[in-house]
């Protein structure tokens, strides 16, 4: 049986062509909340690839990464700002955190 829980993904790139990769790469693993904050859905073994192949796409001494495990149950909150306006719920998360 495959365990899978959620992570969230978040990195701070200086270089923008750096960015731009390194956002390309994560779009194919997980799904984007916001520019360089993603939530990936799937097993440690998925988590443990997404960020081997984010490897050769930074520089360690400029770029920075991290990667947290999501609760399975656990308060939800948002703090800030709306994204969207008031009436309009976005449902696109993945079906493990809606």
């Amino acid at each position: 049986m495959r365990s899978e829980r959620a992570f969230v993904i978040g990195y701070d790139i200086a270089s923008p062509r750096r960015l731009g990769r390194v956002h390309r790469e994560m779009r194919k693993h997980a799904t984007p909340i916001e520019y360089s904050i993603f939530v990936l859905v799937g097993s440690e073994r998925a988590k443990e690839s997404c960020l081997e192949r984010m490897r050769p796409l930074l520089k360690a001494d400029e770029d920075d990464v991290r990667c947290y495990p999501l609760p399975s149950r656990g308060f939800q909150a948002r703090i800030g700002r709306a994204s969207l306006p008031e009436g309009i719920q976005w449902t696109g998360l993945p079906a493990a955190l809606a």
